[in-house]
């Protein structure tokens, strides 16, 4: 069994996880599929910038190849170099930080939610030179100028992140704001990713490790996230009645989903084979499996399948609806299967299908074959020259 070490590393100012191994190219090629891992010629060690979602996605990738991995010196040296939070705030700002942390949870948004509002306001923090108490619009306009548009970030981040200054906003009385003005960018419409049917099953044939098939295929066979699938239990799944227990999903709402017969081949194939023992899919000593890794193995299997469209785990969910939709079932069915609050959300495939539109012939085809019906052979219309 190949033996890998992995330690703290301090490179290019930040704390990276090294990896050491005797030589073997096997080895080599496999750690290198990983797009984040590098080679560093001063170190003379491979490395991939530290973060326990990069450490989770190394173990899981390690593991299938059977490696004996050593991480005590990893975690002792990663304990080590845990500095105190932000010291480049001050003491206040970090007491308004961690007041809206319990603020935010008080009002029981999700972690995700959390997690990500809270780095919003780090940022303007940061950003902001003025007390909270002189701090008006025209500041905020400033930071949304300067960090946000400025960046080209997303609409939908600019979205969030004016959702989380209000939220600061209200707990904070900043009494110089007008909330009112603190508008949000219209939504972009931005129309999802679609594989045709051919191409879902072709993606799956691609896809050689069993494991990774069993993930692809349930995720477009039953249409989850890919956070549903990674909290899915083994309980979860009902053989008998073919079905699949969804549990406190986005906006923490439980539901069930139907399970393929076509599914069930791969699933007792890939229990009997890896044999999880809580969740559907487990990562390496029985950890959770991470959202990365299954972005890259897809990326692996899109490319073996000769696909060229931009394709992540939830592309497979959108083709799931699409495909439902073109074969029949109501919007409202989609709805529920999909666990969506608002129909508007699930009308999105309606714009994707659009099947009776695309049997409107173009007024050109018309033309030409009109044309074409001429008694006249000579006079018959050739727009390719030939």
């Amino acid at each position: 069994m190949k033996k890998i070490k992995l330690f703290g590393l301090r490179h290019r100012d930040k704390l990276q996880i090294g990896i050491s191994f005797i030589y073997d190219l096997e080895l080599k090629e496999h750690l290198m599929q990983l797009p984040d891992v590098k080679w560093s010629n001063t170190n003379k060690v491979f490395y991939i910038l530290y973060s326990p979602e990069n450490l989770n996605t190394l173990l899981n990738h390690l593991n299938d190849e059977l490696c004996e991995i050593e991480k005590e010196e990893l975690e002792a040296q990663v304990q080590k170099a845990k500095a105190p939070r932000h010291p480049e705030l001050g003491r206040l700002e970090r007491k308004y930080l961690w007041q809206y942390v319990d603020y935010l949870r008080g009002k029981r948004y999700s972690e995700s939610t959390v997690k990500t509002y809270y780095s919003f306001i780090l940022k303007f923090l940061k950003f902001n030179k003025k007390p909270l108490a002189k701090t008006g619009n025209r500041e905020i306009s400033i930071f949304f100028e300067q960090e946000i548009a400025k960046r080209n970030y997303s609409i939908s981040t600019h979205r969030q992140c004016m959702s989380a200054l209000i939220h600061f906003v209200e707990l904070n009385n900043m009494e110089l704001i007008n909330k009112e003005s603190l508008s949000r960018p219209k939504k972009s419409r931005i129309l999802p990713t679609i594989l045709s049917q051919r191409e879902a099953i072709e993606l799956l044939i691609a896809t050689k490790n069993l494991k990774h098939r069993a993930i692809l295929a349930l995720i477009y066979s039953s249409g989850l996230r890919i956070g549903e699938v990674l909290k899915l239990k083994l309980t979860d799944l009902d053989m008998d009645r073919r079905q699949i227990f969804v549990s406190q999903a986005k906006g923490r709402k439980d539901r069930y989903v139907g399970m393929a017969d076509t599914f069930v081949p791969i699933l007792y194939n890939y229990l009997k084979t890896y044999q999880p023992k809580k969740r559907f899919v487990e990562g390496y000593e029985d950890n959770n499996y991470s959202a990365s890794a299954i972005r890259s193995f897809l990326k692996k299997s899109c490319r073996r399948a000769k696909i060229n469209k931009r394709v992540t785990p939830h592309t497979l969910r959108h083709s799931y609806a699409t495909h439902m939709l073109e074969n029949g079932v109501s919007l409202r069915h989609i709805q529920e299967l999909l666990g969506h609050s608002k129909p508007e959300t699930t009308m999105i495939y309606t714009h994707v299908t659009q099947m009776d539109l695309l049997r409107i012939q173009s007024p050109m085809d018309v033309a030409v074959k009109a044309l074409l019906q001429n008694d006249n052979e000579d006079q018959k219309l050739r727009l390719s020259r030939n």
